[in-house]
């Protein structure tokens, strides 16, 4: 699955994952602008339901947070906001996600983020037996087991996916 012939690069996120003990499997693909995980999961021959997005937000106060969806369903964020006690949650704007997370758009992942940030994880992605989210760069994904997220991200539990 992985490209061929292409070395996965050293990112924040496989630091983290390599200081933690998190056994995971790199995956290079050509990135495209916009393409999303319906990009990455056709180039990777994988379920686009397998693929992780990493998804930057923020609340009414502007403080930051990450959502874990599927790549093939939305954020409800009315209901997100209702199940975390928030009044209202928004996506951030490219620049701001970059800012808090350090990783740029279409390259955000939840490990080695430049501060810690809460973490938001849609239930059924831990029901999964491996999932790929992004390593830390565009056209990189990793593969790992989801029950390995708790161990090394403090998750909360939502029930906010829409098809």
């Amino acid at each position: 699955m992985s490209k061929s012939g292409s070395r996965a690069p050293e990112t924040p996120a496989t630091r983290f994952l390599k200081e933690h003990r998190i056994s995971y499997s790199t995956h290079l693909y050509p990135y495209e602008p916009h393409g999303g995980t319906r990009t990455s999961a056709r180039e990777l021959n994988v379920p686009e339901h397998s693929v992780v997005k990493t998804l930057v937000m923020e609340d009414e106060d502007a403080s930051p947070l990450i959502v874990l969806m599927h790549g093939d369903r939305k954020v409800s964020t009315k209901e997100l906001a209702r199940q975390t006690g928030r009044k209202r949650i928004a996506p951030c704007t490219p620049e701001t996600a970059t800012h808090h997370s350090g990783y740029l758009v279409g390259g955000t992942s939840p490990f080695g983020t430049r501060k810690p940030l809460p973490v938001f994880i849609e239930k059924s992605i831990l029901d999964l037996p491996l999932i790929y989210i992004n390593g830390g760069r565009r056209g990189f994904l990793v593969g790992l087991n989801p029950n390995d997220l708790p161990r090394v991200l403090t998750l909360q539990i939502v029930n906010a996916a829409i098809e």
